[in-house]
């Protein structure tokens, strides 16, 4: 029988009463030790014992933004999984990418989820973009404790602003440190992972105000490749197990993912685009 239920099986108090529109202060008070952060840990370092997920790239565009992610998972030199998925919705506007500690990330992306799908059914309204932004910082800082000894999570969030005066400039790009600290950025552009150093390199060489959906998706790609090419942590487009980077837009019509035919094409043209130029 689960903790806090009666014989009868009835719900506790706390699940029939009104409460708060953050599932995450809910799960804190009635079962705080469901949360990421709230876990007892053995003394010591963690991180080198789970596998971690590397790159993500966000791109703001015309009317939107794109947000793309490696397949590649290690632990320490070896390669955990070749197939992981480190990109998702959020909600119906907005992005997540996970880097770092990869089962503590997709958990917490998938708190994540359900915190702005339970604000939205209690306020019968959605959060704006940066009450979103907010909210994870407030996540990512109850996971302190964990972070310090080695199962750190830093996400990227993006989004399309419902509220933008300009609807061309809607998108907008959020990163993270480790303590929840959430920073815009300004640039039009970011990179987190172990090989956001090359892809910010590759993105500050290419990136251009105003770029379409289409353009943004090819420099996203051709950006995890350039990490790829200097980070091992990093996985390429995989043309031999057809494994291709996870490509994702929000805009005014929603989040939409592309297809595996779509992304494959694009990373086709961008290894053919190399063979010719291999600096790009």
């Amino acid at each position: 029988m689960a903790a806090g239920f009666d014989p009868s099986g009835r719900l506790p108090g706390a699940f029939t009463s009104a409460g708060t529109s953050s599932f995450t202060q809910f799960l804190s008070q009635v079962a705080p030790e469901l949360l990421p952060g709230r876990r007892p840990l053995p003394p010591g370092v963690s991180g080198d014992v789970a596998p971690h997920a590397t790159t993500i790239v966000a791109i703001t565009a015309a009317g939107g933004v794109v947000m793309a992610g490696d397949r590649r998972a290690t632990m320490g030199n070896l390669i955990a999984s070749r197939d992981i998925e480190k990109v998702h919705p959020a909600d119906e506007y907005s992005l997540v990418g996970i880097a770092g500690t990869a089962g503590v990330g997709i958990e917490l992306m998938r708190l994540f989820q359900v915190e702005l799908e339970h604000y939205e059914k209690i306020e019968g309204a959605m959060l704006s973009l940066d009450g979103k932004a907010n909210r994870l910082a407030a996540m990512i800082r109850g996971n302190l404790g964990a972070a310090l000894q080695g199962l750190a999570v830093v996400p990227l969030f993006a989004g399309y602003d419902l509220s933008a005066s300009d609807p061309a400039r809607a998108g907008r790009i959020f990163s993270y440190d480790v303590t929840g600290g959430p920073y815009e950025e300004r640039a039009g552009y970011d990179a987190i992972g172990s090989g956001s150093l090359f892809a910010n390199a590759a993105l500050k060489k290419r990136f251009r105000a105003g770029l379409s959906i289409e353009d943004a998706s090819r420099l996203a790609v051709e950006a995890l490749y350039d990490a790829a090419d200097d980070d091992t942590a990093t996985g390429g487009p995989d043309m031999a197990r057809r494994i291709f980077p996870v490509v994702m837009t929000a805009t005014a019509e929603g989040t939409h993912r592309l297809t595996d035919e779509e992304t494959a094409a694009i990373a086709n043209a961008v290894v053919s685009g190399r063979l010719e130029n291999p600096g790009g």
